[in-house]
């Protein structure tokens, strides 16, 4: 496999924008594919997956968006912890889930569903919110029935199945993430990263796109990324059902991916 530096690389992705539209490499039409533009730029590039073949290539992360999605993009996966309580699955899927929408159809009728797109800047429409402690050293999640949306009778039900199940307290124990140990892991995830932008169109029901704007970012910082959660930027997705938990996901608008780095250098 070729090896690229950094700029080499740069001028690599110059000349794919030069040339135009690109043929998706991924089926994206009735099929969400958010990865599609950074796929489509490493088949180009003649990269493996996730493998940019530059000097510490460990340490760099090819990111790609289309320019008019406001699709939330992931981070990392993070279950909460006590880890050792299982929280998603034997705390919030059994205690304060809710029937799943394929009950009865394509599961089981005692399929039971836990998804909850989580932030910092307010309550969910069931009462459930992030909060940054900093003097625990903690992001936490919580649960507030006050902030239950009580006129809608499907909630008042499920809220009415949580009082009898487990009361309407706050969540016991109380899941929460180390802020040194997020630090450490989204870190490590995304230290720098190739941050590409493209333009869409749709042809003969295919999608193609047009690399536009190329920015190079180096340096996570964490006090952007706490500011992100702040700014209600960044969320937390919970996204379980009866059997399987799909993951814990720490997600982030795509507009606000740049807020992440110390450094940015626009390239294209």
């Amino acid at each position: 496999m070729k090896l690229f530096t950094k700029d080499e690389l740069i001028n690599a992705i110059r000349k794919l924008s030069n040339q135009g539209w690109h043929k998706s490499v991924k089926k994206t039409i009735d099929i969400r594919n958010d990865g599609a533009v950074g796929n489509t730029l490493e088949v180009l590039l003649g990269i493996e997956e996730n493998n940019l073949p530059i000097p510490n290539a460990m340490e760099w992360e090819l990111k790609g968006q289309r320019a008019d999605s406001s699709s939330l993009m992931t981070l990392k996966h993070i279950e909460p912890s006590p880890r050792a309580s299982k929280i998603v699955p034997q705390i919030l899927l059994p205690n304060y889930g809710w029937r799943h929408e394929q009950a009865g159809k394509k599961y089981p009728d005692t399929e039971m569903s836990f998804r909850s797109t989580t932030y910092a800047t307010g309550y969910t429409n069931r009462g459930f919110s992030i909060v940054i402690d900093k003097q625990e050293n903690k992001l936490k999640f919580v649960f507030n029935s006050a902030y239950a949306d009580k006129n809608n009778p499907m909630i008042l039900k499920w809220l009415n199945g949580v009082e009898k199940k487990v009361g309407l307290g706050p969540l016991n124990p109380e899941p929460y993430w180390g802020l040194d140990d997020l630090k450490y892991e989204i870190g490590a995830k995304i230290k720098n990263c190739f941050y590409i932008i493209a333009e869409r169109k749709i042809e003969n029901r295919h999608e193609y796109f047009r690399f536009k704007d190329l920015y190079v970012m180096s340096g996570f910082d964490f006090n952007g990324f706490l500011r992100c959660f702040q700014e209600g930027l960044v969320y937390v997705d919970f996204d379980a059902r009866t059997g399987h938990n799909h993951g814990t996901k720490f997600r982030i608008r795509q507009s606000a991916w740049k807020n992440l780095y110390n450094l940015v250098k626009k390239k294209l």
